[in-house]
């Protein structure tokens, strides 16, 4: 199976006046096309700086990162901005939803930026809102949503513009336990469709349901594992 992902040496130094925090120390892994992966590693153990550069959010201070097969380690903030919303899908805890747009409103938002015509917008979102079980909520508001309908519209948001990845930073955090099984259920579907899926997460549980478990600490890859317990929910 192809390469989605390839990190050589990827070193990540933030500057705090003299002193030199080193994020990351020189991670080399790669992921494969439609693979389900778990990021783990306790605070401070660098999956979040991890993220932001899988996610282009940033870039690495060394080292080589390829995307799908371009070379995104020294891109400009545009040239970033561009591969992340046609290559990245993002799932975020806070969910990340502009308020006073409608759940539909706010999963057009990324094809906006892709210069999709409002008519196929507007097809492309219903579809997707379907598929995730929300085609009865899509004039509401978030704050007329429950966490986990709002989470079914971030991960809509995610899915719209058809990435090669979909990312999710801890995409449970906010949300009760039979709530984190619904959605951990829809990331299992949207990994069975073909989908490569990233969960950054601190959680055992949630990190049961992917194939692969990478765990970090202190900036270096401390395991990387195939999760032979995987949890497989019937979908």
């Amino acid at each position: 199976m192809e390469k989605i992902i390839e990190l050589k040496d990827i070193i990540k130094n933030y500057y705090v006046g003299t002193v030199t925090v080193r994020a990351l120390r020189g991670i080399t892994l790669d992921i494969r096309r439609n693979e389900y992966v778990a990021i783990m590693g306790p605070s401070g153990s660098g999956k979040s700086t991890m993220m932001n550069i899988l996610g282009c959010l940033d870039t690495p201070t060394g080292g080589l990162y390829k995307l799908n097969g371009h070379d995104v380690s020294h891109m400009d903030d545009n040239q970033l901005a561009e591969i992340r919303n046609r290559e990245i899908g993002f799932v975020f805890q806070t969910f990340n939803l502009l308020p006073r747009y409608t759940a539909l409103e706010n999963v057009m938002l990324p094809m906006i930026y892709s210069g999709i015509p409002k008519h196929e917008r507007q097809i492309r979102a219903t579809e997707v809102l379907n598929e995730v079980g929300l085609g009865d909520r899509m004039d509401h508001r978030p704050n007329e949503l429950s966490g986990g309908q709002r989470q079914r519209v971030a991960i809509a948001r995610a899915m719209v513009n058809k990435p090669s990845i979909i990312l999710a930073d801890e995409p449970t955090g906010n949300l009760d336990s039979r709530t984190s099984l619904d959605i951990m259920r829809l990331l299992d579907e949207i990994h069975q469709l073909g989908n490569t899926v990233i969960v950054v997460t601190h959680e055992e549980d949630i990190a049961k349901h992917s194939a692969r478990i990478i765990r970090l600490m202190d900036g270096m890859v401390e395991l990387d594992i195939v999760n032979e317990d995987q949890v497989h929910i019937e979908v």
